[in-house]
């Protein structure tokens, strides 16, 4: 946690109108990865309540999928995250907090861009074939149970460009051509995942499952794939329980995790 400035503010009920998510919310001006910050504070002697959120202005380090790097104007956009303790969810079912996680955000965001607000899996936020934002969900597991859950996720809000190396990126800003106000759409974000998560807390899993495939990106569409070092035009069936993605290419259905299949979207 070096190289920062930090703010602590706890925002009232009527800003962050959850029940815990955002209610505990920790801004810093400049950091590495929220991610980072939030696992450094959990790895102190004193507790940190769940639904804790950590918010930068600046992050200078931020990750997507795969060590991607996340690109993010300062002071433009959403890049967040929240402390979740799922120890209700067995680390088999651990994909099923993705998808509330990205159900939250969908849910938060549809009412701004509508039905073509999509999960690409499986868990980075499209509009049409722009990538608006992604999430990092880094588990801390003990035993066969998710201790603590760090939910990394960055959205592009009020950017107006991006670099030629971020490949479709698009922003809120430039969909609807106005500012938005971060503050708001974050209470807004942190209320519908809470939402999500609390329905995975029920047991109601088959809701949160449908609901994410609902709204899955390319479903029972015909695109082009790669993997194996093939190129081929297959359709997305359904993610499997596990989170694997199942694709049917005309001959066989196949399934994929995210290291093994690329989106020809380019």
């Amino acid at each position: 946690m070096n190289d920062l400035e930090l703010h602590i503010i706890t925002l009232q009920n009527n800003i962050f109108s959850g029940l815990f998510v955002g209610q505990n919310l920790i801004t810093i001006n400049k950091v590495d990865s929220t991610n980072n910050y939030l696992k450094d504070l959990l790895s102190n002697s004193k507790p940190v309540s769940e639904g804790t959120v950590i918010m930068a202005e600046s992050q200078y380090a931020g990750r997507g999928q795969q060590q991607n790097r996340w690109h993010s104007e300062d002071g433009k956009n959403l890049t967040f995250s929240i402390l979740l303790k799922p120890i209700f969810l067995p680390v088999t079912q651990q994909f099923d907090l993705t998808r509330a996680v990205s159900l939250g955000i969908i849910n938060a965001l549809e009412p701004h861009l509508g039905a073509q607000l999509k999960i690409k899996w499986p868990n980075d936020i499209y509009f049409e074939n722009g990538k608006l934002g992604g999430i990092l969900i880094e588990n801390i597991v003990q035993g066969n149970q998710i201790k603590n859950s760090v939910v990394g996720i960055g959205l592009n809000i009020n950017q107006d460009t991006f670099p030629a190396d971020v490949p479709n990126a698009v922003s809120l800003k430039q969909i609807l051509r106005k500012d938005y106000d971060l503050k708001l759409l974050l209470s807004d974000i942190c209320k519908n995942i809470e939402a999500a998560y609390l329905n995975l807390k029920a047991g109601r899993l088959e809701f949160v499952r449908n609901a994410y495939l609902e709204r899955l990106y390319w479903l029972n569409e015909h695109k082009m794939f790669k993997a194996g070092g093939r190129i081929f035009e297959g359709l997305i069936k359904e993610v499997k329980d596990n989170g694997l993605l199942t694709v049917f290419d005309g001959d066989v259905t196949s399934e994929y995790n995210q290291k093994e299949i690329e989106f020809l979207n380019k």
